[in-house]
């Protein structure tokens, strides 16, 4: 019989990997740019990086081929948290999708977040994860905001409005970038903190 902690890496990880292939599919359905800049713009997304690494993770779980030392499953549940935060306090009012959009859309930014902190609670290390670890888990989002701001340079993209340097100015978006970067810090020292209090699941 399969274990619960695979089924539950198995279950999650096909979600994941259904709504990351199924949102670059509407994506490009719904795109009259060249596929190569559908592309670079799909993969530009926060959101579908961080789903990516999430459905990696639950992949190798699923598959039982890589044991991670504790901290690397806070790290991934700090990412989609936020992932998840976000979107709901800052984009979810500026559309409305519908359909198949609706259903990936909730997968990528609600669900998915729920069901891996859920996933943190019942099998992370939680006692052996450590405040010394967050700096190194920073460099994620510090490198896609360096990437993100590179690249709008030249192209004039920017995958989330709070970022656009040509709507909002440099000096604002480095703001922005600044508060999210300490946002990530306070929940990753969230989770830390709760991690060590919470009673183990047996």
């Amino acid at each position: 019989m399969i274990p619960v902690k695979k089924r539950l890496s198995l279950i999650f990880a096909l979600l994941g990997w259904f709504a990351v292939i199924v949102q670059f599919i509407l994506m490009r359905r719904n795109s009259e740019l060249p596929l190569p800049e559908v592309t670079i713009r799909f993969f530009s997304f926060f959101t579908i990086l961080t789903n990516i690494l999430t459905a990696l993770f639950f992949t190798t779980q699923a598959l039982g081929i890589k044991q991670y030392k504790a901290g690397t499953l806070t790290a991934i549940t700090v990412y989609i948290t936020i992932v998840g935060l976000v979107y709901q306090v800052m984009l979810r009012h500026l559309w409305a999708p519908t359909g198949m959009q609706r259903v990936v859309d909730e997968l990528l930014h609600s669900v998915i977040p729920v069901l891996t902190i859920l996933y943190w609670y019942l099998y992370e290390d939680r006692h052996n994860v450590s405040n010394k670890q967050i700096p190194a888990w920073l460099l994620y989002p510090f490198v896609y905001c360096i990437y993100i701001l590179i690249r709008g340079y030249f192209s004039g993209f920017y995958p989330y409005p709070f970022i656009d340097v040509s709507a909002l100015g440099f000096s604002s978006v480095l703001l922005n970038a600044l508060l999210l970067f300490f946002f990530f810090g306070f929940v990753s020292i969230l989770f830390v903190f709760a991690g060590k209090r919470l009673k183990s699941y047996s």
